[in-house]
Parts: structure tokens; C-alpha cells; sequence
């Protein structure tokens, strides 16, 4: 039986792989504080979120049934300023899911140093029994809800799972009839009309293959005919494997909620992106075989993707995966024991609190254009992105190879720093 250590540093019996997402945030945050000699108290301060809010929202639905759904938003922390995170609409959304993934946001702010700390949201429903008079009806219930809770200046949501900009859209327009004025600066991740970004439904992706690139630069592996699987065809797998195609990488396999597709000569991906759009899954592309997400991990390709949900590389499946490079643009992908077993073998992985950081890098961006009323071009977001991710890659990276430790430690290292530091300055440690 494998031995653990709990939070008093005690040994205790692990008879199984962790799963629950809050519990590996917490666990990550202590070794991390342990591993740079701060206080414990800076793992007091971080290992709960600050405010949780729990609503009901009663929604009539077209059909004419009133049903209430359960939300929630979770605050992580504000030492460093307001907090962000996404929204999403899934029926498997827990508060332990949305407590994780705010920490992951604090986290994820931290390593790319923006003003921000973590906040995520979301409601247990399931987006395709809704019609979009539901939807919205539901996204403006989910926001008045949060009225006295969310605000440019306290706690800004973006999009994540099953929501959008059009969500984001219906979202600003009612707290901005709460509050007698237009408040863009609330929520990030709107269309472009009502004060949203230019680059940002490209922004997670984006991130990724920059540090794909960096990661590969040190490795000494040419991109241009190194292949790629990518698990996930949303809006981040998509970008992901868009970007990686322009560079030279041969996306061989994709795999999204309902099948996936199978091309050992390479997949064409404005294609796939176009039968993905009409048929909402790529199974049945032209000149692919169908493939499952167990058959996509096991395959022998330099880059693996994980840009769906949480827990996806587990100790059931790690020993098949032979890839280089893992790159987490999902939230949470591989759990801590699958971690440890690809790192014992040399794999290369980015963590996701660094590898899909480009999202709410450019969220960071759209937030500040709001309140400057002043709106770049997306070329200057993307090379403003560009800077911030290679910078925050370096910084990680630097810290991997002084400490001996992996890329996932190390980005967690730099990001408990920067919150002990601002900790120190405010007088709290």
C-alpha cells in the first residue's frame, strides 16, 4: 500500500489514487509551502477559498415548467486584487469542483503575475436540454444571484464549460440594468461589441502552443513534422490544434465528447474545425478511423493535449502514454500519481496552472481595456500575450532546473512566492 502524508506531515495510508479535485489543489498548495520554507500560515491563508456563495435560481421554462437549479461562486483569494475566474454550465458541476478550480485561478494568476486572484462559478444543468430562451433566462437569474457578490472592482466571471460569449452578453446586460449604468468591466469573455477583446476566443489556445514551443525549444524538438493527439475540440482544443498545424505540427488525432478521428499521416484541421462545427464531433471525418480517448493516450506522438476535463490521465491509463511533452490545457488533467509516474519517465509536463494561463492573461487584457475605455488591435493583444507567456514559461522553468523539482512544482513555487510576498506586504504573515 503507497504512503501519503497529510496535511500535519504525518504518514498515512493512501489505498487509492486521489481524485477530488479541491483535495489535490490543497495538497499541491501544502507541498509547495512546505518545499520553499514559508510559514504554514501562508497554506492556512490559501487552503480554503475566502467566500462561497451558494443560490438557487427558479427558471420558467419555455415549456412552461418552473425549475430551480443550484449555483455556486467560489472566491479563493483577493490578497493580490479582484478575483476572476470562469462560469460554468455542466451537470456534473460540485462546490468541491468549483473550490479547486478558484484556487487553480489564484494560482494561475499568480505565475503569470496579473492583479488578480482566483474566483470560479458554475450551475448543475445540462445546457443541451435547454432551449436559448432557457439559457438565458437562466444566465440572468445565475448573475442577479451574484449581484452583491461579483463587480469589476471585487470578483469579474469570464466564460469556461458550456458557456460563451452570448452568455457573457446576457450576463453584463442584466447586472448593468441592476445598476442603472453600463458596467462592461464585470465579465470578460463578451462578444467584441459590448467591450470584449480582440484575440481572446483564441487566448487558452494561443498560450498553449507558446509554451509547447518553449518546451520543445529546450528539448531540442523540432516542431515541423512532430506530431500531436489532442483530447477536447472546444474552443481550446480547436485553437490549440489550429496553432499547432500553422507551425508544422501534425495533428494525428483528435478526440472530443462524442468520438474522435484517427489520421497516423496527419488530420487536416480547418477541416476538422469545419466538420466539427456542422456535425459536433469529428468521428466520421473523411480519410480518418474512429478512435476513443483511451486509444488517443496510448499513441506514440511527441505532443499530448488534454484540453477537456479534470482527472483524464490517471493511474489507470499513464502507463500507455508515450508522449514527450504533455501539455495541460485543461484544468486539472492528470492526477497527482499519474503526475509523479510521467515525471519518474522523463516526460516533459506543462502544468495547466501555466499551460492555459493565455485565457485569463487576455481576460486580464480586456478587463483593463474596459476601464480605459481604449481597445487594441489584435495584434498588439497577441504580442502582449506572447511576452507575458514566455516570461511566466522562463520563470518556471528557472525554478525546475535550480530545485531540481517538476515543472508542475515549480509553478506552483513561483506562484505561493508572489502570494506569500503580498501576503508579507499587507502585514497578514
Amino acid at each position: 500500500m503507497k504512503q501519503a502524508q497529510d496535511a500535519s506531515g504525518q504518514s498515512v495510508d493512501a489505498p487509492k489514487e486521489t481524485l477530488n479535485p479541491f483535495e489535490i489543489a490543497q495538497m499541491l498548495i501544502y507541498n509547495a509551502t512546505r518545499e520553499l520554507g514559508l510559514p504554514m500560515a501562508v497554506y492556512e491563508y490559501l487552503k480554503e477559498p475566502e467566500r462561497i456563495l451558494t443560490v438557487s435560481i427558479p427558471v420558467r421554462l419555455e415549456s412552461g415548467e418552473v425549475r430551480s437549479f443550484i449555483g455556486y461562486r467560489a472566491q479563493h483569494s483577493d490578497v493580490i486584487g479582484p478575483c476572476k475566474g470562469g462560469v460554468r454550465f455542466h451537470p456534473d458541476v460540485s462546490l468541491d469542483e468549483v473550490k479547486a478550480l478558484s484556487m487553480w485561478m489564484t494560482f494561475k494568476c499568480a505565475v503569470l503575475g496579473l492583479p488578480f486572484g482566483g474566483g470560479k462559478g458554475g450551475v448543475i444543468c445540462n445546457p443541451a436540454d435547454l432551449t436559448r430562451r432557457d439559457l438565458e433566462n437562466l444566465s440572468r437569474g445565475y448573475i442577479r444571484a451574484l449581484a452583491g457578490f461579483v463587480g469589476p472592482d471585487r470578483d469579474i466571471p469570464a466564460p469556461d464549460v458550456n458557456t460563451n460569449p452570448q452568455v457573457m452578453g446576457w450576463m453584463m446586460d442584466e447586472y448593468s440594468k441592476m445598476k442603472g449604468y453600463n458596467t462592461p468591466g464585470l465579465i470578460t469573455g463578451k462578444p467584441m461589441i459590448l467591450g470584449g477583446s480582440a484575440g481572446r476566443g483564441a487566448a487558452t489556445g494561443r498560450g498553449a502552443v507558446i509554451c509547447i514551443r518553449e518546451a520543445a525549444r529546450r528539448m531540442g524538438l523540432p516542431l515541423r513534422g512532430a506530431t500531436a493527439a489532442i483530447q477536447g475540440f472546444g474552443n481550446v482544443g480547436s485553437h490549440t490544434a489550429m496553432l499547432l498545424d500553422e507551425l508544422g505540427v501534425k495533428v494525428v488525432a483528435i478526440v472530443d465528447a462524442r468520438g474522435g478521428a484517427y489520421n497516423p499521416n496527419g488530420i487536416h484541421v480547418p477541416e476538422a474545425v469545419e466538420f466539427y462545427t456542422q456535425n459536433g464531433t469529428v468521428t466520421g471525418m473523411s480519410h480518418t478511423e474512429t478512435i476513443d480517448t483511451t486509444t488517443l493516450f496510448g499513441l506514440d506522438v511527441d505532443i499530448l493535449v488534454p484540453a477537456a476535463l479534470e482527472n483524464q490521465i490517471n493511474m489507470a491509463n499513464v502507463d500507455a502514454v508515450k508522449a514527450k511533452i504533455v501539455a495541460e490545457a485543461a484544468n486539472g488533467p492528470t492526477t497527482p500519481e499519474a503526475a509523479r509516474v510521467l515525471t519518474e519517465r522523463g516526460v516533459l509536463q506543462i502544468p495547466d496552472i501555466l499551460c492555459n494561463a493565455g485565457g485569463v492573461t487576455v481576460s486580464y487584457f480586456e478587463w483593463v481595456q474596459n476601464i480605459q475605455n481604449y481597445y487594441w488591435p489584435e495584434e498588439e493583444v497577441n504580442q502582449k500575450l506572447e511576452q507575458m507567456m514566455v516570461n511566466a514559461f522562463n520563470a518556471v522553468y528557472k525554478v525546475m532546473d535550480q530545485r531540481h523539482v517538476s515543472m508542475r512544482r515549480a509553478a506552483y513555487m513561483v506562484a505561493i512566492k508572489r502570494l506569500s510576498d503580498a501576503m508579507g506586504a499587507r502585514g497578514w504573515i
